[in-house]
């Protein structure tokens, strides 16, 4: 009886699993990679600025916005899944299983676009080359991005821990 009930949960855990793979759409990708961008451009933009701001060189500005971009995304999906009524530490886990692939990925393509962008890295806040190329860069990395968070939903991972909290 013991085994039974047993095959019948991995059965219906498999199945649910199946779900999520046939639940992965391009469109609920995106909307994921834009919940990620979104924090990770607060992040950006605010590291940048500040780092700008107080004259900071290139890498302490840059550790800065990646550090803001990783606490700002958390910070979305925290805020989201605490609402759901799930606890603290157990919301902690769920953003990080959510989001550190995918903000990852964004801060390593967002960022290598400007470092490789001809004196992006010495722009400051009043030139269009800062702004011109921070944009592009986001853009960019949303279109790696989403792809990866397609494949990781389409796993039952990232954005699909989140969706069962909404």
């Amino acid at each position: 009886m013991q085994h039974e009930a047993h095959t019948q949960h991995h059965e219906t855990h498999e199945t649910h699993a199946h779900h999520h793979q046939a639940a992965a759409t391009w469109a609920m990708a995106a909307q994921a990679t834009l919940h990620c961008l979104t924090g990770c451009a607060i992040g950006e933009v605010l590291g940048m600025v500040i780092g700008t701001a107080f004259d900071w060189g290139n890498l302490s500005t840059t550790v800065l916005a990646i550090v803001l971009a990783f606490f700002f995304g958390y910070s979305l999906t925290l805020r989201g899944v605490l609402k759901a009524g799930v606890g603290f530490r157990a919301a902690f886990r769920v953003a990080l299983a959510a989001d550190t692939l995918s903000i990852a990925v964004m801060e390593l393509i967002d960022n290598g676009v400007i470092v490789l962008w001809p004196d992006a890295m010495d722009a400051t806040l009043s030139d269009l080359l800062f702004w011109g190329s921070l944009a592009i860069s986001l853009v960019i990395a949303f279109l790696v991005t989403t792809p990866v968070n397609k494949w990781m939903i389409g796993r039952g991972k990232g954005h699909a821990v989140v969706h069962q909290y909404h």
